[in-house]
């Protein structure tokens, strides 16, 4: 009995010896688990305090029972620390001691936080997502019947050194009846939009990025518009609160429209008769610049800008609506948009948008279709972070 009891006293005084410690210049001493220090301050967990983070100038000396990850003078050395005076001293496991002044601490990590960000060195690609859904709807009945959806879907997953962006837009409207008056059931409004963009850093300001978009808008007979590219950006502007990239480079695009009449209407078989009023499509090359804004206005809220333009490289032979005899006009699209969304809570937000999708030669048609392509929603937004 009296050997098992000594056996536990010493492995009670053995405790604190296993643990980090560090005194402070007031002669208080902390003990604990050191976590983590970026050479300004230093955070210890401790088993009654929790983490206490402690201003690196306060600290006489600084004692760890394991590793730590340690960069100081420049250099980076991994095992347990002492200080001597005013040095700190790191018994690394090659057997020779690195020293150095305690002021040239730069950065401290425990295994786990050293772990950690390695992690974020190389994270999976279900890692680094934020986005959020966006949903609007709108219902009348009575003395009038329409209905009105738009859906807006983003996301960004962000690396160390490479940023990979989803988007799609959705807008539709229908109306059945106006003021009482029955009418045919009609499609005021049906586009959708997506896309996705790679960019890579080459340097800290500069990076490569290639893209694809898809637009289809059934009042403008567009079935489908595809942009391929790729080119170079300009971190502009690049904070924790505001960023501005600024972009360059070449595309493909192809789009081809087609106007279809339905000129019998049976519901069982044969199907009805579909009559093709034209059908055309074309290629082109073209330049690609633009810019995409980002600003956090306060804790809750972001503010969000994109422009891109596509002026093409060579002109073409082309009627507009309104005129008489074709001219020979350089193609040149584009699109604006605006956004702007506040959190009313951690995962539900209100959002305003705003987009412009410009055509300078849309194709000629009775009634004639616009130039601009313009909506603006507002809704929910359903907001995710992985």
């Amino acid at each position: 009995m009296h050997k098992k009891f000594v056996v536990a006293l010493c492995l009670l005084l053995a405790i604190p010896a296993l643990a980090d410690q560090i005194v402070l210049k007031n002669g208080d001493k902390i003990t604990g688990s050191i976590t983590k220090s970026d050479g300004k301050v230093l955070v210890i967990h401790t088993d009654a305090a929790g983490d206490l983070t402690v201003k690196f100038d306060a600290i006489q000396s600084i004692t760890s029972a394991g590793d730590l990850n340690i960069t100081l003078g420049g250099k980076t050395a991994v095992g347990p620390v002492t200080t001597s005076g005013t040095d700190v001293v790191v018994a690394t496991r090659a057997g020779t001691p690195v020293e150095a002044p305690m002021s040239s601490i730069t950065l401290v990590r425990s295994p786990a936080e050293q772990a950690a960000y390695e992690k974020t060195l190389h994270p999976g690609f279900g890692q680094g997502w934020a986005g959020g859904v966006n949903l609007g709807f709108a219902l009348t009945a009575g003395n009038s019947e329409t209905k009105n959806l738009n859906i807006g879907f983003n996301a960004i997953r962000t690396g160390f050194h490479d940023k990979l962006i989803l988007y799609e837009t959705t807008n539709y409207a229908a109306t059945s009846k106006l003021a009482l008056q029955p009418i045919p059931s009609q499609t005021t409004a049906n586009s959708n939009g997506g896309g996705i963009r790679y960019d890579r850093d080459v340097t800290p300001r500069v990076f490569g990025f290639v893209s694809g978009d898809f637009f289809n808008n059934s009042p403008q007979d567009l079935d489908l518009r595809y942009i391929l590219g790729g080119g170079i950006g300009f971190h502009a502007i690049k904070t924790a609160n505001t960023t501005l990239d600024l972009l360059a480079g070449i595309n493909y695009t192809h789009e081809s429209f087609s106007n279809l009449m339905e000129t019998e209407s049976n519901p069982l078989p044969p199907p009805p008769t579909i009559t093709v009023l034209y059908n055309h499509s074309d290629s082109s090359a073209a330049l690609t610049v633009g810019d995409n804004f980002t600003h956090k206005v306060g804790k809750n809220s972001v503010f969000t800008q994109g422009f891109l333009l596509y002026p093409s490289f060579s002109q073409t032979n082309i009627a507009f609506p309104d005129a008489t005899t074709p001219d020979d006009v350089r193609i040149m699209r584009g699109s604006f948009n605006l956004g702007f969304v506040t959190k009313l809570n951690k995962w539900l937000g209100w959002q305003l948008t705003l987009a412009d999708v410009f055509d300078n030669h849309p194709l000629a048609s009775n009634p004639p279709i616009e130039r601009n392509d313009i909506t603006i929603a507002t809704g929910l937004n359903i907001s995710f972070t992985h």
